[in-house]
């Protein structure tokens, strides 16, 4: 049995220690926010994710999982130590590190024994060799360490299945051995393990996050041209997708990525590569893109509502950045909600389970109890989040309710000839047939 220690119990440090502990191994998941901890300890879940309650629940029953804020105790017998705190974005759009900083400081001053320290977070290209010179600085006596990145490649709403099912495990050292004893971890998994140096490692992540995005942005950028010359964006996504070449993931039109991962991620390289003298103008296009899809909503909401938002109540059909998540880091509504209230709207939303985070983030959203509440009074509903709930609403009830039936589909979840038969005034994401009459 292994011993491993987890720095940070947000999604990514909570998800990694729980599964680990799944496979065996005895995991101290340690984070200096107490009440965070307390609530661990007290059997409760910090965050929403499909079975991962569960999942703590049996393996801290074994014992095999426990939860701390103090680094000697979650260092005392450990082996590997994951650091999987935070990276926010900068003032400039840089990778914050400040987190990784303090968690490399504080294991500096705690270790009494060898350890391989192992980056989970996403960080800047060369941080692995600066977290190295932070430990050995920060040492009160030399002992020895090594240092090997572990980029995550974890999807809210299926965390735990993609830890437990991952495509490939990625691994960069300059240690072969550390980062060795580390693929043995990662071996219960039976996932092709790629195996290269730090940096290497490191951006692997940043590349693939990108990657998504731009597959994302290019979607929208085609939605908004099929909108203007009548072609749809769904069909036209499906033909695309039979192509070996592109795939059919992440093709799908609408209100943008969001989430911790995509938006910081694709700041923070484009910013290295700016201060290393390139000109990334692809990734500063997918960013402009993405921000441009949250602004198109309120000129389609404005252009339904008789041209002005003043006064018009709006209501938004879910709040977190994706389904199956309570996370609203950089979600579309976050900045709808702002927009459409800019313009003199009243804005109600409701989500599944993003409600204790909406009230916190956007104290100015009236909560409804549900989509039908929701509906109620309002000149237009915009689907933010494609929560399978919403694909299974009584529309004909939702219409009945509304003061004006005009519904902005921001995630293509409706048939628009279906919702125009019922009498609604619908309007998608680059479904433009219709549109145009065909």
């Amino acid at each position: 049995m292994k011993n491993i220690c987890v720095i940070g119990a947000g999604y990514v440090g909570l998800v990694t220690g729980t599964c680990f502990a799944d496979l065996g191994s005895r995991v101290t998941v340690l984070d200096i926010d107490e009440a965070k901890i307390a609530k661990l300890q007290a059997g409760g879940i910090p965050i929403y994710e499909p079975g991962l309650e569960e999942t703590v629940r049996r393996n801290v029953a074994a014992g095999r999982l426990s939860f701390t804020t103090s680094y000697p105790e979650g260092l005392k017998e450990a082996e590997f130590v994951f650091i999987a705190v935070g990276t926010p974005s900068g003032v400039d759009g840089e990778a914050d590190l400040k987190y990784v900083h303090m968690a490399a400081e504080s294991i500096a001053e705690t270790m009494d024994h060898p350890l391989i320290i192992v980056n989970k977070s996403t960080v800047p290209v060369g941080t692995g060799d600066w977290v190295a010179d932070v430990i050995r600085r920060k040492q009160p006596r030399p002992v020895p360490f090594a240092v090997v990145s572990n980029p995550e490649f974890l999807r809210e709403g299926s965390a735990l299945q993609d830890f437990l099912n991952p495509d490939r495990v990625v691994l960069g050292s300059l240690d072969q051995e550390a980062m060795e004893k580390v693929a043995q971890l990662h071996l219960p998994l039976r996932a092709p393990i790629m195996t290269t140096d730090l940096r290497t490692a490191e951006m692997i992540k940043y590349a693939s996050n990108a990657f998504l995005a731009t597959r994302i942005s290019f979607i929208n950028e085609i939605a908004n041209i099929c909108e203007q010359l009548g072609a749809d964006i769904k069909e036209v996504a499906a033909g695309m997708g039979y192509d070996k070449r592109i795939g059919r993931a992440f093709l799908d039109a609408g209100l943008g990525y969001g989430g911790s991962c995509f938006p910081k991620d694709v700041k923070a390289l484009e910013h290295m590569g700016v201060i290393h003298g390139c000109h990334p103008q692809l990734l500063r296009a997918v960013m402009e893109i993405n921000r441009d899809q949250r602004r198109n909503v309120i000129r389609v909401t404005r252009e339904l509502l008789d041209g002005s938002l003043r006064d018009k109540v709006v209501g938004l059909l879910g709040l977190a950045f994706k389904p199956n998540t309570d996370d609203m880091r950089e979600a579309p509504s976050v900045e709808v909600a702002h927009l459409l209230r800019h313009e003199g709207a009243l804005v109600r939303g409701y989500d599944p389970v993003a409600m204790h985070v909406a009230a916190k983030m956007l104290p100015d959203l009236i909560l409804a109890e549900d989509p039908y509440d929701l509906a109620t009074g309002a000149d237009a509903l915009i689907v933010v989040t494609e929560w399978n709930e919403f694909k299974h609403l009584a529309l004909e009830r939702i219409k009945g309710l509304m003061r004006r039936p005009v519904l902005i589909d921001g995630r293509n979840v409706y048939d628009p000839a279906r919702l125009r038969r019922m009498g609604f005034t619908y309007s998608g994401i680059g479904r433009g047939y219709e549109k145009n009459g065909g």
